[in-house]
């Protein structure tokens, strides 16, 4: 059943007492967000909730303001039987289990995000990976995975990326050119060497504020020393065709007003390579100073006139452009995250459809070393104390040997690696046999032959 609106096929699924079936793997901030509106929304179900402690998963489910009597199932027959939810701590019992659809990944482990993918492919579920580092380390093969198994591999609407895709793809299908396309984040150069020690004062954040949000300061680390946006642009890049520039992000601070002038090519007085890539705009300034009207928690496309008479249009209908009036933007100003969460599970569960796919191996995220790095030390991943991600052309790392971000976790360094150093497999002592290594090597052949 394909016809209609999403509101509409919802309505049919609720009236016939069969709603669509969703699976929650994570219950940290964005799963909790998720949980707090997917109740809301009449024929979607959440038959189960995994997380590694149940506990934390229950304490999600309060927080989402869900009634206790909601999620006591004691098993998945149950919960099906009676419309509630099942909390679990084994994320395979909840991707095998009778009426499942949809599962959702919100763990932010790769080597999960791969794990719990081609479980679900095997067992005819689609997913929806807000797992982007996941994405990031191998979505193209995955999403390759879930075609042969009939399923949809979908990014996750409400997250920076699939609404990016969502941009892209609005301008494409006008007819526009994409130039560059992005996000805007809280960027100074100082942040690659920001740690968990020092990541509340960066965001001015009091003990109190960080105790009463329950924040993670390895995550909020991660948005701040420019590895998210890496692993983000990757994921638009991979899902889109467009290509990183040749020095991965430059972070150019820009309002919303600035877009046009700033995200076009350098050849007409812009500050990106080429055309077609992707760029993270700041909202500050190099000395400090905030941007005036700046995208920190947006997203945006550049775009171009494809003729005189458009370029006249633009003006007409009130489009603010470059200098050449040739340059225009279009961009969303927020991104509710978690809260949003649910259109992807209903186009994946209802209409078989994505919010953004990896359609290639454009884009990769390279380990990079935040400060010197010697022999013997052992690499603490993703918002850590060591390296940081780096955007950068898939083809130029798979040629250079570098090593993914996704992976440069619990793996001993071989060698010095030099500040602002990328890292390479060849630097580290890692495991052949673990699934996240081999999936990332096997990606790695099937792109290098293509």
């Amino acid at each position: 059943m394909t016809g209609g609106t999403l509101s509409e096929l919802l309505a049919r699924r609720a009236a016939s007492g069969n709603p669509l079936k969703v699976g929650l793997i994570g219950a940290g901030k964005f799963g909790t967000m998720f949980l707090s509106q997917v109740r809301r929304v009449p024929g979607l179900h959440v038959l189960g909730v995994a997380d590694l402690s149940q506990e934390r998963a229950c304490a999600a489910l309060r927080r989402a303001e869900w009634p206790a009597e909601q999620f006591g199932a004691s098993d998945f027959a149950q919960a099906l039987r009676e419309g509630s939810t099942c909390v679990v701590e084994d994320s395979a019992a909840l991707i095998r289990a009778d009426g499942l659809e949809v599962v959702v990944d919100a763990t932010g482990d790769p080597a999960a995000g791969i794990r719990h993918a081609l479980a679900a492919f095997e067992n005819g579920r689609h997913i929806v990976m807000v797992n982007v580092e996941a994405d990031a380390l191998a979505g193209p093969l995955l999403a390759e995975r879930a075609a042969a198994a009939g399923v949809v591999y979908s990014l996750a609407y409400g997250d920076q990326p699939a609404l990016i895709c969502e941009l892209v793809e609005w301008a494409r299908m006008s007819g526009f050119e994409v130039v560059c396309a992005g996000k805007g984040t809280k960027y100074l150069p100082t942040y690659h060497r920001s740690t968990p020690d020092t990541v509340w004062e960066h965001f001015g954040y009091s003990p109190e504020m960080v105790a009463r949000g329950g924040f993670n300061p390895r995550m909020f680390n991660s948005f701040l020393d420019g590895t998210k946006s890496a692993i983000e642009m990757a994921a638009v890049a991979n899902a889109t065709g467009l290509t990183p520039q040749p020095e991965g992000l430059g972070f150019p601070p820009c309002g919303v007003d600035d877009l046009q002038h700033v995200c076009r090519p350098r050849s007409d007085g812009g500050q990106i390579a080429h055309r077609g890539t992707v760029e993270v705009v700041s909202s500050l300034e190099r000395d400090g100073r905030p941007v005036h009207r700046d995208l920190r928690w947006g997203v945006y496309v550049t775009f171009e006139a494809p003729g005189d008479y458009i370029r006249r249009c633009f003006p007409e209908y009130g489009l603010v452009t470059d200098s050449t009036g040739r340059y225009a933007a279009m961009y969303r100003p927020y991104h509710l995250v978690g809260m949003e969460l649910t259109i992807s599970a209903l186009k994946a569960g209802l209409r078989g459809e994505a919010t953004g796919c990896p359609a290639g191996f454009q884009a990769d995220v390279v380990a990079t070393a935040k400060r010197p790095l010697s022999a013997g030390e052992t690499l603490d991943g993703e918002g850590g104390y060591c390296v940081y991600g780096a955007l950068a052309s898939a083809q130029e790392t798979l040629k250079a040997g570098l090593l993914p971000m996704g992976l440069a976790h619990h793996v001993k360094l071989k060698r010095e690696v030099g500040e602002g150093q990328s890292v390479r497999w060849a630097d580290v002592e890692y495991d052949e046999t673990a699934l996240a290594v081999r999936f990332r090597r096997e990606m790695e052949g099937r792109f290098v032959s293509a």
